[in-house]
């Protein structure tokens, strides 16, 4: 193993064991015991206001209800019906902003039910034995759908869709489902392959195909799809990383974060995962913290989260801000990154601008100063490629859809991070899909003509 005072990017900063620890799950699940107790805390509220907080609509007094009745896998089943994936969104989903915090408990006395984990121990132990399948597909109805993107949103309507009996080809540009779930999550967040299992079981309905490694505008087009597909939903999520200004060419050590981390995903051995000695991770998002808790765990001695606004400002909630200072990340604010400094073509250091706020926004105040630094994550965020999809109306940069994902082309919807006005978050996908299975399966059921399909768009995007 290489050493730690070996100087710039190299693998085997720990040990086999200390690598273990470091990416074992961040949240342990709840024993039964643990799970009876804490569900029969709740109050079963009627018309509770957590359920009106999840965006996917789960009922929730109802599952935590059967959990403490024992009935783990009838809560089970309340969960999947409303949220497919409701396992990765226990795990992943921002509840301390949602249920959570709506929760009646938290009100009262600043503690609120542990909704997620008890998602989590309802749909874990379903896994686990699965035994006869909770849903059932419908006799056949003979049409085809065509759904790009298996991610969150598209893994949700051709559930759904398949679940009516329609026939979906599901396509996608890597070699895995999953999109986010199995790309753009941290290891510690999502452990021992979940999200795969999670495709698998979603998958097992039957009348899907999948067809991984089939990218939209080079393997096939929106026009052949049309003509083919008695519908199709667009779930492509954000394939562009925004760009760092200034036209310098990077250093050998500069990376995207997002890239870094589905990497470290997809790695079968962490002790061959390079990383630098001091990091530097540029942003103040979710992938921004994911990327610099990972390369701390990793055995980077020193991480530093940089971000141009304050700390209020970061879209990182206050949680995952306070997870990165407990795993030895240091977080900076009111500073932008100006330049990368190099020699010989690798990374030295990263010399940001001193931010000031205004009255007209944040400004340089003339200020400098440089953070030493062999590996640099840059994670300012991603945007919609639109490209492969020419033709569809626009919004702020992204499709443009009314409430049930039908797009301005006539038989094509969308949903997920590919639309304007969004959350960018997993559970949010899902409630996207949702709304646009719906939509689909009545489009299908009752035919209607490009005309009317046009006419619903814009009446509702512009009523």
């Amino acid at each position: 193993m290489t050493t730690l005072d070996t100087p710039g990017i190299c693998s085997g900063r720990q040990t086999p064991a200390e690598f273990t620890r470091a990416f074992a799950d961040c949240t342990p699940p709840l024993s039964p015991v643990q799970a009876v107790i804490e569900a029969e805390r709740c109050y079963y509220c009627f018309d509770a206001p957590c359920t009106r907080a999840c965006p996917a609509e789960i009922d929730v007094p109802s599952f935590i209800q059967r959990i403490a009745q024992g009935n783990d896998r009838g809560a089970a089943e309340v969960i999947l019906r409303a949220n497919v994936l409701g396992g990765t969104c226990s795990r992943v989903c921002p509840t301390e902003t949602l249920c959570e915090q709506a929760c009646v408990r938290n009100v009262q006395d600043g503690r609120p039910l542990e909704i997620a984990r008890l998602q989590r121990h309802a749909t874990d132990r379903y896994f686990a034995a699965p035994g006869k399948p909770l849903f059932s597909r419908a006799a056949s109805s003979g049409k085809r759908v065509a759904i790009v993107g298996a991610g969150p949103a598209g893994l949700t309507v051709a559930h759904h869709l398949a679940l009516a009996g329609h026939e979906i080809d599901l396509f996608d540009a890597r070699p895995k489902a999953g999109g986010l779930n199995e790309y753009g999550l941290a290891r510690y967040k999502v452990a021992d392959d979940f999200p795969a299992q999670e495709v698998a079981w979603l998958l097992s309905v039957g009348g899907i195909t999948l067809h991984p490694g089939v990218r939209l505008g080079q393997d096939l087009t929106l026009s052949q799809l049309r003509d083919r597909y008695d519908a199709v939903f667009l779930g492509l999520g954000l394939a562009g990383v925004n760009a760092l200004d200034g036209d310098a060419p990077e250093p050998q050590g500069v990376r995207e974060a997002v890239d870094f981390i589905a990497e470290l995903r997809q790695c079968a051995d962490l002790s061959q995962f390079p990383i630098g000695r001091s990091v530097v991770v540029i942003g103040g998002g979710m992938t921004a913290v994911d990327a610099a808790v990972q390369a701390k765990k990793l055995g980077a001695r020193e991480v530093t989260l940089v971000y141009r606004r304050g700390e209020t400002d970061m879209k990182a909630s206050d949680k995952e801000q306070q997870w990165a200072r407990q795993c030895g990340v240091t977080l900076r604010h009111w500073a932008a990154p100006l330049r990368f400094e190099q020699t010989e073509n690798r990374l030295t250091g990263v010399t940001f601008s001193v931010m000031t706020p205004t009255a007209q926004g944040v400004i340089a105040s003339g200020e400098t100063f440089t953070l030493a630094a062999d590996m640099a994550l840059k994670a300012i965020g991603q945007h919609y490629d639109p490209q492969p999809t020419a033709g569809i109306q626009l919004l702020q940069g992204r499709i443009a859809t009314d409430e049930s994902g039908r797009t301005s082309l006539p038989g094509v919807w969308a949903g997920g991070d590919c639309c304007a006005g969004g959350l960018d978050l997993t559970v949010d996908a899902v409630k996207q899909g949702k709304a646009a299975a719906r939509s689909i399966a009545l489009a299908l059921a009752i035919p209607q003509s490009d005309a009317a399909n046009a006419t619903l768009f814009q009446e509702s995007s512009h009523g």
